[in-house]
């Protein structure tokens, strides 16, 4: 009964803000340009979710999340710009199967780097994002429509306001439920003690591959979203630097925490946007300093994150308070 009356209150708040949202647009009140960045955002959040699951629930230091985010852009833009058109449903096929894309890579990968641990997985994970960006580069050599280095062009309009808020609710959901499950009990016990949770019987390189599988997942469908946003991909956008970008949205807002997640992907796109127009020209690029400082004075204040255990009503267990 809970579970249902907080889906519907789930509902209730994406058509409020989907409502809301158009109406401020078409009242003047918000520009095109913040509405993208609204769209920004949300696809941020889903791709931090994604890796939230990875490392803040299974405890795999991941530092390659960005390839898997350039395998499901690149793969949704390829299927929609070559039989897409401007098809909403085919759109929604070009977004899952971004996601699979980027789930199979990640199931690829994992066969070999999941049996490592702590820093030997973050450095297995680092060359594989190098990799990638160095494919991503070049692949205009077997497949023309990509543009590899010259960036991939044509891409349909295809991201709304509805659909980065419809994926920001499917996404939370997900990682609700799954956090909750038995699945994610066992995720988190491999994170608090791989050996304990072997030894009380835990497949623990199953349910890890689970976890890695499930978080890129997240990814490529983010991926998608963003490459129907701005309509245009260069390899530039998924290089390690992006990786590193996520991670700290992850830590900021609390390794596990959904809500954490969520509330430091929103504030982070849109305090660097805040800052391109609060700074004066020749400091904009100050900017790119003020968040690592930001996590630095996380770390030494808030080293939890910035909601440590607590989550918002809707995302917690059932009987939890």
């Amino acid at each position: 009964m809970r579970t249902g009356r907080n889906l519907a209150a789930l509902l209730l708040a994406f058509a409020a803000a989907v409502g809301g949202i158009s109406l401020l647009e078409g009242h003047g009140i918000l520009n095109p340009y913040w509405i993208q960045i609204l769209q920004l955002a949300c696809i941020v959040t889903i791709s931090a979710q994604g890796l939230n699951v990875v490392y803040g629930h299974t405890g795999l230091f991941s530092l390659g999340h960005a390839a898997f985010y350039g395998i499901g852009a690149y793969t949704a833009a390829y299927l929609m710009k070559g039989w897409g058109g401007d098809s909403q449903l085919l759109f929604v096929c070009a977004l899952l199967a971004g996601g699979g894309a980027a789930a199979t890579v990640a199931f690829l990968i994992g066969l070999p780097t999941l049996r490592l641990t702590s820093d030997y997985l973050g450095i297995a994970t680092l060359g594989f994002g190098v990799i990638m960006k160095v494919v991503f580069d070049n692949m205009d050599g077997f497949l023309p429509a990509l543009g590899g280095a010259r960036g991939m062009t044509g891409i349909a309009k295809m991201t709304t306001v509805p659909w980065a808020l419809f994926g920001l609710l499917v996404s939370t959901l997900v990682v609700r439920n799954l956090v909750h499950s038995s699945y994610g009990r066992a995720l988190t016990s491999i994170r608090e003690d791989e050996i304990a949770a072997e030894s009380m019987g835990i497949d623990t390189f199953r349910y890890k591959m689970i976890g890695f599988v499930t978080g890129c997942a997240f990814a490529g469908v983010a991926g998608g979203l963003y490459a129907h946003l701005y309509r245009f991909l260069h390899p530039s956008n998924f290089d390690f630097f992006k990786s590193i970008d996520v991670l700290m949205i992850v830590v900021i807002g609390g390794l596990g925490n959904m809500t954490g997640t969520v509330a430091a992907s929103f504030g982070w796109i849109f305090l660097l946007e805040g800052l391109r127009f609060l700074l004066p020209p020749e400091y904009v690029e100050l900017r790119w300093v003020v968040i690592p400082v930001l996590l630095v004075v996380t770390m030494l204040l808030r080293p939890q994150g910035l909601f440590g255990r607590w989550e918002f009503f809707l995302l917690r267990a059932r009987g939890e308070r």
